[in-house]
């Protein structure tokens, strides 16, 4: 007990058990003159009253602290009120007499036998009716629509409709819980006797309320065991135990079996032809409460397992009944207004006029009856189709409870109206009352017969059902039945006991979300095996597996034998679409099947509401969708970090589409915008990390290009090629990992611009141009050092004995160059993307892309610098190409320092130039200097410089605000000056590739937009720019000979 504020209701707990016990007796004894005939609500009332107050007194009897409970009352009720609850001792005294309460209510109920025997057999005719095999409902035809076709419009009647639908564990625990309270009516009525042991044959144990079960043979043959003269009943208890035992399970898993084919049968029916649900109403109603009693029967069972062979109790298709059983629920809340009509215009136009006639025809009417059945009349009378079509609220209950009082006053034995010798009024009475509930009632007639809410409180066997159900995958499309029994959770509640709507609120909810996001993994994992399916059939697709097969068409060509002998040939792609039969199962089938069948599922519902949350299941598998997608496109570049390896952009690119074009095909089974699944991932993918902080494809591919590929060209590893527009491995002596060609050619670079994207391209430009930066910091800092010596040479370019005096005094040359060429290699990898990029949206977004270009090739010259920066940025984000690199301006804007003024960083910029152009003599020392007219550049990179010197003179004197044609002018004078003394060096160490090195100054000026061959022809001859080509071209056919 909590030690907050006593509620009134836990005040009142004494008064409550006390007068429930009193007036459970005094109800009993007012009903004793009963004659059951077909008083249905009456009796039913009767008979759960008993069986609700045995229910009570035993769980009471259950509970182990109940005097410390029922003490602890006591004792704060003195410290609330100062004084004992007087109704404590009364309560004590039940507590002390119930200990064995089945023994004590047996005294209780002898004055009572009389009038509850009389109500159990009635049941006679009704129960045994109930408990009929799976094969003698097979062979009647039970619950089939299509079994009489001419009949098939016709209203389904029946004598006693209230107990066509009956629950059939509700009759069983009247009869065993009610027959062991008047046993003495078993030794002396046949009739009694056969009900007692029909039900005790039929189960083991029963519910008492929820999961709490009574074992009914042990309990019986506890109590009978005392009793004088019982043996025979003792013996018919262990004879019907190991009847049940023996043959229960069987026939309840029979009748399950039968059940999943006549629902599925019905609900197919009514889905096509929903007009029937207004005849054959009564048809629905008892399918859900036939397969609802079979379903807890089992759930019961399994729990309570009392024999060694458990097959019976296991059953792999109750997800199959139980979505039937939704889907029937799902009819008749889609068509209740199809019901309300047909059953509106059968009340006014047919029930009334009947009952009409009935009561003029009774011989005998008191006033009191007469009225209350002359306002039966008139209330069925005055109702019309337009009602309905109005939308008004119909409420029969005081109709309802009417018929309830009337059947209470002509029970009793001395009614002048007796409604035993009336049987038709009764019959048609209860006929009536049941379509009254057909037009006011519908929801509560889907809980009395189909309510599964007990599941709440078997979680285990609940999620095992569903386990199962998974696992097998003819039932999988079945699984939504599980989340929608969670949305029965909540009606198992009471008002009595508010506190607990939470606790079973929230465990439907956690069950619900559970349920759903299994079945969204279920369908991930089927989706994923699929993908790879169809990633490997993708990959025999690639060009690098076609070298053998061609290989051998050359080979046999040439009748050359080729391979070791019985080596199995190759199968070339497309063999596995070859059937020879249409019994091959492919696994791939098997996985197209299991994930249809669980879609339908997903797709069964678009959402269902449970406890005021409303969950879509498809909204789960978009989100496991999304999660792995996005891990399977990172995990598909297969990058190692210890070795550096990683897939080619292409090879990527044909895995990631052959599993975009999988999850394009779920559209065809699930309603879902797989759309939104690509844009959310593939977006993310073109960012540095995605939504979760995880590296994606654009910055692992980032990384590995600049680590890795650009690495080790400045390692003097790869070269880049312009005439291949590739970067390529130089024979070194430890061969490289990687083909860089391979890595880095067009194709490949568009398939890295189709999986980055203008976004990941624009990062991977950010990261390049962050390095480039960091090498012009260097550079910068090597000017600073040299600044007074190549402030003289920049006025100095006409004295030549001047000028080599002074570059003498120079420091760190090569180190000026190394970084130059690095800054060049870097750029020219970067104009590759670039260029990709472009070729990529040329294809995707022409018109776009055109219009861009237009508007870049037409800005006036006079422009401001920041409107045209604005243009070259939208430009370069497009891939076309810049006179000025906007994300160079950017990258080097940011090193702009505080202690060097403007004016200061301008001259750096000015020397850096010069630097460079007096320091390019020194190459044509290096024997990696010479030109290859083959890859149109040098081994050594240099020919990278044009790139570097352009690219870098733009953006520097940009962001300085200075004229780049004039510096660029400078240079080439300067480094046509420094180029021709070398011409007059006779040191042939010196001058070995004089001739390759004087082509950079023509690479310099083809490459730049400001500068021109009439400017290098006044700086430098063209015939010595000739000869050099005629000599290059020379040597390297003398060298290829």
């Amino acid at each position: 007990m909590s030690r907050g504020v006593i509620q009134p209701s836990q005040q009142k707990l004494a008064e409550k058990l006390t007068i429930l016990n009193d007036r459970g007796i005094g109800m009993l004894t007012r009903v004793y003159n009963i004659k059951k005939t077909v008083n249905f609500d009456l009796t039913k009332n009767y008979l759960d009253l008993v069986v609700t107050y045995t229910t009570l007194m035993i769980i009471l009897s259950r509970i182990e602290e109940r005097k410390a409970i029922i003490g602890l009352y006591n004792y704060a009720h003195e410290m609330t009120h100062g004084a004992s609850d007087r109704e404590y001792p009364r309560l004590g005294q039940m507590i002390v007499d119930y200990e064995n309460p089945l023994k004590k209510m047996m005294e209780e109920f002898v004055p009572h036998g009389k009038s509850l025997s009389d109500a159990l057999i009635s049941l006679q005719m009704v129960y045994p009716r109930r408990n009929l095999s799976a094969d003698q409902w097979r062979n009647a035809q039970l619950l089939s629509l299509i079994s009489a076709p001419s009949t098939m419009l016709n209203p389904a009647q029946s004598d006693t409709m209230p107990c066509e639908y009956l629950s059939l564990d509700a009759m069983e625990k009247w009869i065993v819980f009610g027959f062991i309270l008047c046993h003495a009516v078993l030794n002396s009525d046949a009739a009694a006797l056969s009900l007692w042991k029909l039900a005790l044959q039929s189960s083991t144990c029963l519910c008492l309320f929820r999961d709490e079960v009574f074992h009914i043979h042990k309990a019986a043959e506890d109590l009978f065991v005392n009793i004088r003269g019982y043996n025979k009943r003792i013996n018919d208890i262990r004879e019907c135990k190991e009847q049940a035992l023996s043959h229960a399970g069987s026939m309840h898993r029979e009748r399950r079996k039968f059940l999943r084919s006549a629902l599925k049968e019905l609900a197919t029916v009514l889905a096509d032809q929903p007009g029937l649900l207004g005849p054959k109403a009564l048809f629905v109603f008892m399918a859900l409460s036939f397969a609802r009693d079979e379903i807890i029967w089992l759930l019961r069972h399994a729990d309570n397992i009392q024999k060694k062979s458990t097959d019976d109790f296991i059953d792999k298709h109750i997800a199959e009944l139980i979505f039937y059983m939704e889907e029937l629920r799902a009819h008749v809340r889609k068509y209740g207004p199809v019901m309300q009509r047909y059953y509106v215009q059968y009340l006014s136009g047919f029930d009334a006029v009947v009952l009409n006639e009935l009561v003029q025809n009774l011989s005998v009417c008191p006033e009191d009856e007469s009225i209350i059945m002359s306002s039966f009349v008139n209330t069925m009378t005055s109702l019309s189709v337009k009602q309905v079509e109005d939308g008004e609220v119909f409420d029969f209950r005081g109709m309802r409870l009417d018929w309830f009082r009337l059947q209470a006053y002509t029970s009793v034995s001395k009614a002048s109206l007796g409604i035993s010798d009336h049987k038709e009024l009764g019959k048609m009475m209860n006929t009536i009352i049941f379509h009254t509930k057909m037009v006011d009632s519908l929801v509560e007639m889907l809980v009395e017969t189909s309510d599964l809410s007990i599941f709440c409180f078997y979680s285990r066997a609940f999620e095992k059902m569903f386990q199962q159900c998974l696992e097998l995958p003819s039932q999988s499309r079945h699984s939504i039945c599980f989340p929608l029994l969670c949305t029965h959770f909540m009606s198992c509640t009471h008002e009595l006991c508010p506190e607990e709507r939470h606790h079973i609120g929230d465990r439907s909810l956690s069950l619900c979300n559970m349920f759903l996001d299994e079945m969204a993994k279920q369908a991930r994992n089927l989706i994923t095996d699929i993908c790879t399916e169809q990633c490997t059939l993708s990959d025999q697709l690639l060009p690098k597996h076609c070298a053998k097969t061609i290989s051998q068409a050359v080979n046999k060509k040439s009748k050359k034998a080729t391979g070791k002998k019985g080596e199995p040939e190759r199968e070339k792609p497309g063999v596995e679409s070859m059937r020879k039969n249409r019994l091959l199962v492919t696994n791939l089938d098997k996985l197209h099947t299991a994930l249809s069948e669980l879609c339908f599922s997903i797709n069964y519902v678009p959402n269902l509401v449970v406890w005021e949350h409303t969950f879509t299941p498809r909204e789960y598998l978009t989100s496991h969708l999304e999660i792995r997608f996005t891990k399977s496109i990172v995990g598909m570049t297969m990058y190692n970090q210890a070795t550096q390896e990683i897939a080619k952009p292409s090879e990527l690119l044909t895995s990631v589409r052959a599993y975009m074009t999988v999850l394009q095909s779920i559209e065809n089974y699930v309603t879902i915008d797989i759309t939104r699944v690509f844009n959310n991932v593939l977006l993310q993918q073109t960012q540095h990390l995605d939504s979760h902080g995880e590296p994606t494809i654009t910055s692992l591919y980032t990384n590995w290009y600049l680590e890795t590929l650009l690495r080790q060209v400045s390692n003097g590893h790869i070269a880049y090629f312009p005439a291949m527009k590739a970067f390529v491995n130089l024979p070194t002596e430890n061969e490289l990992t990687f083909n860089a060609e391979e890595y880095s050619d067009i194709s490949e670079m568009r398939s890295l611009s189709e999986l980055l994207g203008p976004y990941g391209m624009k990062f991977l430009s950010e990261s390049l141009m962050w390095h480039i930066s960091s090498q012009v910091a260097e550079l910068k800092k090597l000017v600073v050092e040299n600044m007074e010596v190549l402030t003289q040479m920049r006025t100095s370019f006409d004295k030549p004995d001047h000028m080599a005096a002074l570059f003498k005094k120079l420091t760190s040359v090569d180190s000026v160059l190394k970084r130059m060429t690095i800054i060049g290699v870097i750029l020219s990898f970067r104009s590759l993307a670039q260029e990709a990029l472009r070729d990529v949206l040329s294809c995707h977004i022409p018109f776009l892309v055109s219009s861009v270009e237009d508007f870049k090739d037409h800005i006036p010259r006079e422009t401001d610098m920041k409107v045209a920066m604005n243009v070259y940025e939208l430009s370069s984000a497009a891939g076309l190409p810049c006179e000025i690199d906007p994300a160079l301006v950017v990258a080097l804007s940011s090193q702009k320092s505080e202690n060097i003024s403007p004016e200061e960083e301008y001259k750096i910029a000015c020397l850096l130039m010069v630097f460079v152009a007096v320091s390019l003599p020194t190459l044509a020392s290096n024997v990696m200097s010479q030109y290859s007219p083959a890859i149109e550049g040098h081994c050594n990179n240099i020919h990278c410089l044009a790139k570097a010197i352009n690219q870098i003179a733009a953006a520097l004197f940009t962001i300085h605000k200075g004229s780049i044609e004039d510096r660029l002018k400078e240079f080439l004078a300067l480094a046509s000056s420094s180029l021709l003394k070398i011409g007059q060096e006779t040191d042939k160490m010196t001058t070995r590739n004089r001739e390759s090195v004087y082509l950079l100054l023509d690479m310099i000026v083809q490459e730049s937009p400001f500068l021109t061959m009439d400017l290098l022809e006044s700086c430098f001859p063209y015939v010595l720019l000739r000869n050099a080509y005629h000599a290059v071209y020379k040597q390297s056919i003398s060298a290829n000979a």
